[in-house]
């Protein structure tokens, strides 16, 4: 560069690959192995319209689990393969080159697929998590009406006092989630944006009015079981009879609307609207307590990892 010959750089770097499928329960070391590999950083050795990066920071999402049971069971994201590195969303700083998550699956969930209006009543699960927290702000900037349901009373308090809902409730001190649903949407639920699955679903299905939304985030629940295991939903005809619209969805297939998505979080960013919190890890080598932090009442907002500072 400039002119300058390029000496050869070698770094040694760290890495966590799968070593065993795991179609039950939350991955462990029985199946995640980390491993010291080299690797040359010359600008040749950069394919073109690529960049090297120093990963400074790893996302930690739920959807990496279903990825590491060697099953086929309906969710189209592809398996690792035994001895595969883990993919997984990160910032890093560019170092070389030869020459853009949570955010927008809750904006993909509340502002594309729930197209909410002023008065609609949004109901979010798992409402403390790294989507959650910013779904109901979103849908609050929308002029809904929103309550989310969490794991434990501490989190309800950040959901009302940080990040805005108008209500929440503990899960865990409801014995009858039909019961809950009835006090909490006494006029019923417009926008449902599920992360949980199970009872959870087929409770809000007894709730939801006509023409109601459900865009599909994900089931945490039911990530840790095979499919024969899982809860199944006894009134799916309630879709049918109040002509609800459920739908599932991939971040991967909305890139087209990343822009839109920048421009919209940024104007919130520069106008001090938008709040948030991080459940830091450090290290790389915490990626498997990180990961199992995600199926713990106990984790509050964004999973990540700082690798460098």
């Amino acid at each position: 560069m400039g002119g300058v010959k390029e000496e050869a750089m070698v770094v040694e770097s760290k890495e966590w690959y799968l070593s065993a499928y795991a179609p039950q329960g939350v991955p462990t070391s029985d199946h995640l192995k980390l491993r010291t590999v080299t690797l040359p950083l010359t600008l040749d050795s950069v394919p073109d319209q690529h960049v090297a990066l120093q990963l400074l920071w790893i996302s930690v999402d739920p959807y990496l689990r279903t990825r590491m049971s060697g099953l086929d069971d309906g969710l189209c994201s592809p398996q690792f393969s035994i001895n595969q590195v883990i993919e997984a969303f990160g910032i890093g700083r560019v170092i070389r080159s030869k020459d853009r998550v949570a955010g927008f699956a809750a904006w993909v969930g509340i502002v594309v697929l729930g197209n909410p209006k002023p008065g609609s009543n949004v109901f979010v699960s798992a409402a403390a998590g790294g989507v959650g927290m910013y779904a109901g702000q979103l849908a609050k900037f929308k002029g809904c009406r929103v309550v989310g349901s969490t794991g434990s009373d501490e989190k309800v308090k950040l959901l009302k006092e940080e990040f805005g809902y108008d209500d929440a409730f503990n899960y865990h001190k409801e014995a009858d989630l039909d019961a809950a649903l009835n006090k909490y949407f006494p006029s019923g639920i417009d926008i449902y944006l599920e992360n949980v699955g199970g009872s959870m679903l087929e409770a809000v299905l007894n709730h939801v009015n006509k023409g109601a939304r459900i865009p599909l985030c994900g089931m945490i629940s039911q990530y840790n079981k095979i499919w024969t295991e899982r809860e199944g939903v006894r009134n799916l005809l309630n879709i049918i009879g109040k002509e609800v619209r459920m739908e599932g969805f991939l971040i991967g297939s909305y890139l087209d609307r990343f822009e839109d998505f920048a421009k919209e979080m940024e104007g919130y960013i520069k106008e001090g609207k938008i709040h948030f919190k991080h459940n830091i890890y450090h290290g790389i080598e915490s990626f498997p307590e990180s990961l199992a932090s995600l199926f713990s009442s106990s984790n509050a907002g964004k999973v990540c990892i700082q690798v460098a500072p």
